[in-house]
């Protein structure tokens, strides 16, 4: 298990949860809690979920010192909900098995949380570190640009990045009967942040680095699945969350605070 930070730097601060969704990922997840391990400020507690594994991530996971999950229902939406559930920490931050954070990641998710005491979940965006190093970074602007600008328009908010996000486990504990949990075709970021908001203060943050993997784009047929994922991720959630419904309740509660 990681190190608890010391009292000094527990005292009047969030205990924090990383929680890691991961199948068939042994050695990338390897690496990812490689790069937790070494934090400024390490996790109070990291959560795995084993999603059906055939490979010994299970294994790597538990000599890492994390907390393994077993959920055997197919999908990224079950795994990580199954893996906020299990999370025991104020704020359950998130990322992928191919993820690598930078090792302030975990200090400044803390730092937002407790300069803004109302802030109930914050997203970062990412660097590829595969694939041609002339597009890792504008490569991953790009995907990253058009996701946020297409997915703000159908939420009238912030959408949270699944690679990159962290949320108060009290916001998770309102909306986790609400989640579509079951469905794998939905993008469960994308879900979370129609459930989360336009109620919720949700904020971007361009200093939370992360290190993400391009292998989903080496292929039409990943962009393509991603495509359609997210079509079905809005869809779910109409008509009842219209983005002129979503935008109306958010005007509404700005004006009641």
């Amino acid at each position: 298990m990681p190190p608890a930070p010391s009292p000094s730097v527990r005292a009047g601060r969030p205990t924090l949860t990383v929680v890691v969704p991961c199948k068939d990922d042994a050695d990338f997840l390897r690496g990812c809690l490689v790069a937790l391990a070494a934090q400024t400020r390490p996790a109070d507690e990291v959560v795995v979920v084993d999603n059906g594994s055939v490979d010994d991530s299970a294994a790597v996971a538990r000599a890492a010192g994390a907390l393994v999950v077993q959920e055997s229902r197919p999908g990224i939406p079950a795994a990580s909900a199954a893996g906020y559930d299990a999370a025991s920490g104020d704020v359950v931050a998130r990322i992928d098995a191919d993820c690598v954070p930078a090792p302030d990641w975990l200090e400044r998710v803390e730092a937002r949380f407790v300069a803004d005491p109302r802030l109930d979940a914050v997203t970062g965006g990412g660097v590829f570190t595969d694939g041609h190093p002339r597009w890792r970074v504008p490569g991953a602007r790009l995907y990253l640009g058009a996701y946020v600008a297409t997915v703000w328009l159908a939420l009238g908010h912030v959408p949270l990045f699944g690679s990159n996000c962290a949320f108060r486990r009290s916001a998770w504990l309102d909306v986790r009967d609400e989640v579509h949990r079951d469905d794998p075709l939905v993008h469960d970021d994308m879900d979370l942040s129609f459930h989360l908001g336009p109620d919720r203060r949700i904020r971007y943050d361009r200093t939370l680095r992360m290190g993400i993997s391009a292998r989903p784009f080496r292929r039409g047929a990943g962009l393509g699945l991603r495509v359609r994922r997210g079509f079905r991720s809005i869809w779910v959630h109409w008509p009842h969350d219209l983005p002129w419904l979503r935008y109306a309740r958010r005007v509404r509660g700005t004006l009641a605070r």
